[in-house]
């Protein structure tokens, strides 16, 4: 696992605070809930293996959202982006995605393509700040996979994560719910 962690992921995490300590093995600590520090040792670590402190937006992949229903997760310093359930129901039977060629730089908030549907047609922005690393092929066959799949198999790009501060200017799942919950009342 530690080998995963990329050297542009290294170099983010540095420019965190964070510092890494080569060793066979390690743990990952972030803020606990409790105020206290939470640690995730790795299968078969021993409590004394030297630690790896890192945010766990960077590592883990837990979705954040826009207030423009994209969402992105991040693993391994790569963020998968799509759009959100809500957004893909009040779409309809999405018939057509328009994605942006691998290496297009985007800022935060920048419109990256388009979903067409048998309603309406929306833009998308990139939730975070770099560049297109992969696309989803196969939505040019089955763009319904935003419908059927819009966690999974329907993600759209996958991109760099070059400003991780961003990741906390976006909305957890649970406070996304309440923003869902109050724009439909």
């Amino acid at each position: 696992m530690a080998a995963a962690v990329t050297a542009c992921c290294r170099g983010l995490l540095r420019r965190r605070g964070f510092g890494l300590r080569a060793s066979a093995g390690f743990r990952l600590a972030f803020p606990a809930a409790s105020g206290g520090l939470a640690r995730a040792e790795l299968p078969g670590q021993a409590a004394s293996a030297r630690g790896l402190s890192a945010s766990p937006a960077l590592l883990h992949a837990a979705r954040r959202f826009t207030d423009k229903h994209e969402w992105v997760s991040v693993e391994n310093c790569v963020g998968t982006v799509g759009i959100s359930n809500f957004a893909q129901e009040a779409l309809g039977d999405v018939v057509y995605c328009s994605l942006p060629d691998v290496g297009t730089k985007l800022n935060k908030q920048d419109e990256f393509g388009a979903l067409e549907s048998v309603k309406a047609a929306s833009e998308l922005y990139s939730p975070i700040t770099g560049e297109v690393t992969e696309i989803n092929t196969a939505l040019a066959d089955n763009p319904g996979l935003v419908n059927k799949s819009c966690y999974q198999d329907g993600w759209l790009i996958k991109m760099t994560v070059e400003n991780p501060s961003e990741l906390d200017e976006l909305m957890s799942e649970d406070t996304y719910e309440k923003y869902i919950k109050s724009i439909e009342e």
